[in-house]
This record gives structure tokens, sequence and C-alpha cells, in this order.
């Protein structure tokens, strides 16, 4: 396993290495907090995470390392392929460290086999006629490969110098190139012109006058008159631009939704619309017609610090959302516009509605908007008429942030969750509480209301503490956290301020903080991120997340847990949050 998804990084990734030690204390012997000993990675380097007492020496197969005053340190040392081993000496005290680096993807297979699990498709898929249909697989080199789909051979041909992809989390570590596959790689496509159900595909392996042969996952072709319907049941449809969780997430689905299933894979479904949802998010409607809606006029109207635009629709159809600068872009497909009126009236929020049909069965209302901050949204479906809020930018007193409501997550919590944790054990969750109270009090000297996610030591999942903000609706949802990194990343020297968003209503308050923060505490900048986040998707307000600086740094870390520094922060991040606040409902 890669160790990023273990000490992660600080937003959720991290989790418990080891017996935790929850109290910052100084070193008196020899320990490392990570990687554990049997660590598996994929990785070409691994940082030892630890600390000794500060006199003296630490050495590692018999090279010194480098040490914080304090005595922590974190060097990155090369891994070859296979175990790799590494004794640590203090004084007359030592200890072994094993660690594993596999290699990355599949391996070229021995004699006359496929690579295990790399035929694809490897689950059940569902296409329309004269879709392509793609095949591949890894097998020995000199190979002829084919498939043999209903009455057709498909040839698979060896594709010259393929490239995988890194994970996500490489960009964290600035390392993300393609990566070369050296496995040999076989693809091949076709298409299929008429519905049928056309079973199990043969793979075929030939070589050296041998043939092996191996069933792949069913393959259906769907006939268009005949397609199948389905209405979202989750509350939020969560809908993404493939059939798993690796692909990018789209405009959650209004609960209620229907749209026609073009497609399958596995357990996910590709709707109509081009989005894909898990079929357990769903149910099937017997006998439906395909979702198909006119739409005439709209109403706009205030309530309680919100407008809210109802759109009437016979069926509830797929949409999507863009936020631009003075501008908020609603798109509803399955769609065609009859309108002649709409009633929008002076509004806090709107200066203008403009709509236009792009496409034959899609229509796009753009929002103009008074100023270039926005505030907040919301979707869902009454029946079959579709609401959006747009909340309206805040009223700040002079003097006070009185009426305002911002809240406070502390990352991580409970005894399974620790998050990042420094060169004595000590954890990312402990901290983050710390600073979100010294936090919360200057904000409430400030005049305003301010909402924790937790105030102790419990267990809260991302998906409990989002669902907090979609609930409350703050004026401003805050994350706070400590950071760490994948196993390839440079722990001594890494370190800073980074800030992640989600949505385009949170970049400014992203930027401003992580600028302000630099600036002011004149500490490093690790950088700013659109990240898909738990606690920067909500949409009912600008909701970010802080990593304000990197638990596994042994200079870093003495800076964290300082408590003068830590009342320093708080001070910061009250003054910027403040700051903001006032510039923005300004613009």
């Amino acid at each position: 396993m890669n160790a990023g998804k273990l000490i992660g990084l600080g937003v959720g990734l991290a989790v418990s290495l080891g017996a935790p030690a929850i109290v910052k204390a100084e070193p008196n012997s020899l320990s490392v907090v990570y990687p554990p000993d049997g660590h598996e990675t994929t990785a070409a380097q691994i940082f030892l995470i630890g600390t000794a007492p500060a006199a003296g020496a630490v050495t590692v197969n018999g090279q010194p390392v480098e040490r914080s005053p304090a005595g922590h340190f974190a060097p990155s040392l090369p891994l070859q392929l296979g175990q790799n081993e590494f004794l640590l000496r203090y004084g007359d005290q030592s200890l072994t460290l094993r660690v594993n680096r596999v290699a990355v993807g599949a391996s070229a297979p021995v004699g006359l086999a496929f690579a295990a699990g790399t035929l694809t498709p490897a689950v059940e898929i569902t296409r329309l006629p004269n879709e392509p249909i793609c095949f591949s697989a890894v097998a020995p080199a000199t190979a002829s490969v084919s498939v043999r789909l209903g009455d057709q051979t498909v040839p698979l041909s060896a594709q010259a110098s393929p490239v995988d992809l890194p994970p996500n989390s490489a960009v964290l570590t600035q390392s993300n190139q393609p990566l070369a596959v050296t496995a040999p790689t076989y693809q091949g496509c076709t298409t299929v012109a008429s519905p049928a159900a056309l079973g199990l595909p043969e793979f075929q392996l030939s070589l050296n006058g041998q043939t092996a042969r191996q069933a792949g996952a069913a393959v259906t072709i769907l006939s268009p008159a005949q397609l199948q319907t389905v209405a979202v049941t989750a509350a939020s449809g969560t809908a993404r631009t493939g059939p798993s969780t690796d692909y990018s997430r789209l405009t959650p689905l209004p609960k209620g939704t229907q749209a026609s299933v073009t497609g399958r894979e596995g357990d996910w479904l590709r709707l109509d619309y081009g989005g894909w949802i898990k079929a357990a998010e769903t149910q099937t409607l017997p006998n439906a017609a395909p979702p198909q809606t006119l739409i005439r006029s709209l109403k706009a109207e205030s309530i309680d610090g919100w407008t809210e635009i109802a759109f009437p629709l016979q069926v509830p159809v797929p949409v999507s959302v863009t936020q631009g600068d003075r501008s908020f872009t609603l798109t509803l497909y399955n769609t065609t516009a009859q309108t002649d009126t709409i009633l929008l009236n002076d509004d806090p929020m709107i200066e203008r509605l403009d709509w236009q049909q792009t496409a034959p069965t899609q229509v796009q209302y753009r929002f103009n908007l008074k100023s270039a901050q926005q505030w907040g949204y919301r979707l869902r479906y009454e029946g079959t008429t579709l609401i959006l809020s747009l909340r309206h930018p805040p009223q700040i007193r002079p003097d006070s942030l009185q009426g305002l409501r911002i809240l406070l997550d502390p990352g991580h919590g409970g005894p399974e969750d620790l998050g990042a944790r420094g060169p004595t054990g000590y954890p990312e969750k402990q901290v983050a509480l710390i600073l979100a109270k010294l936090l919360r009090s200057r904000l409430e000297a400030r005049g305003a209301t301010v909402l924790m996610t937790r105030e102790a030591d419990i267990d809260l999942y991302p998906q409990d503490r989002a669902a907090m903000i979609e609930q409350l609706a703050p004026t401003l949802a805050i994350s706070l956290h400590y950071n760490a990194l994948p196993d390839e990343g440079d722990a001594a020297n890494t370190a800073g301020i980074g800030a992640f968003w989600y949505n385009a209503q949170s970049h400014s308050l992203a930027r401003f903080l992580h600028n302000d923060l630099v600036q002011q505490l004149d500490r490093p900048s690790y950088g700013l991120f659109w990240n898909n986040l738990a606690l920067t998707r909500p949409t009912p307000a600008p909701a970010v997340l802080l990593e304000l600086g990197f638990m596994i740094n042994p200079n870093e870390f003495e800076w964290i847990t300082d408590a003068d520094s830590q009342e320093q922060l708080a001070d910061a991040l009250a003054a910027g949050i403040e700051q903001w606040l006032r510039q923005a409902v300004d613009q």
C-alpha cells in the first residue's frame, strides 16, 4: 500500500500509525513514529519520522542524520525494490525498521498466461449500439492476443511505450509526471450494431505454438427504444465523470432526479446526460418513459436571506452548476424551452437573468450577479419543480461581526483518528482542537457566533462534519488541519501554509487566508489547491480547509506546538477572517 494512504495529507487520509502517543514531551530515548516496521510502499524513497535527546548523534545505517534543535529528525532515504532494512542508532540505543518496496502496476507474466487482474473490462458492462467496446490485457511480449465477442474476433495490439498516470496525491510532492509502463500491454476496440446479450468475451493468447484462453466479463448491447429509467433516491446523488470513485465529481443530483440509463459498468450506471452514479443511489421506475420536459415561465422571490428561483418542470431532470466571476450558471438537461415570461424583481443578489437553448434538449440559465463574491447556494426538487436558492451577502456592522456565524472544524479526533503525527508522536487532532478554541475566543470577542464541529476528543467522520455545514449554513466554514506527505515526499524540506477550496465561491477566501498567513507570520507557502475534499464540497457557504504547517517537518513541528506561536496564529487567522469578510461584502 502506498504510504500516502497511511500517513496522508492532513485532510483525512492519515490514520493511527503504531501506538498512539498523545502527549508532547521532551524525548528521553530513540523512537520512530513512521514508518512502522514491515511497512509496504510503491514509493522510490521513504522518510523516517522520529526523535531522540538533542545531545549526541542519530545515525541511519551508519550515516548521521540532520536534526532540529529539539532532536527531531525526518531524513528521506532511497528504496530498492523488495526488502529494505534501516538500522538507527543513538548512543547505546538501536532499532531496526524493514520497508518493502513493491513495483507499480502489473508485472509481465511468466509463461503462457495473462497477468492476473489485467483483463478489462473487469466487470459486466452494457453499452449502446455502435458505441466503442474496448478491451485490454497484459500478456507476454511477442504474444498474439485477441478477444472473441459474439461472432467477432477483435485483435489486441501491443502498445508502443504505454504510460500510466500517477495518483492525484503526486501533485502534493510535485511529482505528477506520467509513468512508463514496463509490462507489455495489449489493447483493441470494436462496435456492435444491434441490441444483444453477447455473453462473456473470450480472451485468447497465442505464443510459441501454444494457446491459452480466459473468459472476461459479460457484455450487453442495449436497445435505445427500451432504456431503463431511474430516479435518484439519495439525498444528494453523487454524479461522476466515470464508473468508479476514482473519477471526478460532477454537480450532485438532487433527490428525485430522473434519467435514462445508457450504460452500465458493474455497480455504476451511466445516465443520459453523461454522468455516472452508483446504482445503490437510485431506484428503477418500471414502464417510465424517457425523462423529457418543457419549461415555460420562471419565478423568483426573496425568503429569509435567500433568493429562491422556481423552475416548474414536467419531470425532475439532471442539472449542473458552474460558478464564475459575477455569474452563476444552471444547466437543465433533457429540457426544451417554451419560455416567454420570467418574473425577477430587483434582487439583493441578482442583477439580471439570461437564458438560452444551448442544445436541442439542454437549457442554460445565467444569473448575472451584483457582487463578485458568492455566499452559497442550494438545489432541491419539490415534486417536479426545481428550486434554486442563492444566498444573499451578509450584513456586517462597522464595529462588530455580530450576526455572522462562523463554523470551525478541528480536524480528526477520537482514539482511532489521530491525524498526522509529529516526531514525538504528538497528534494533529490535539493541536487542531487547541487552535480552534483559541480562534473561537478571538472571533467571539469580535462579536461573531462560532459553531464547532467538535469541542472534545471525539470520533467524527468527514461526511458528518460536512453535513453540519449543509444543515447549519454558517456564513463561513473553516476546517483546521496540520499536514503530512505521501512516502515519496521530502518531510525534512517541505513546510508551510496550504489552503484548499472546491466551489468557486470559496476560492477568494482560501487565497486570502493563505496569502495573509504567509505574509503576517512570515511562514513558508505550501500552496493553494483546488481539491475535492468532504469539508470543501458543501455549497451553502464558502468553505475552505487550511493546512497550517507540517507535523512531520522536524523544525516546523516545534513552531506548531509552541504555545506563543499558537496564540499568534489564532490572532492572525481571526484578523484575516474579519478583513476578508469586510472586503468581500464591499465587492
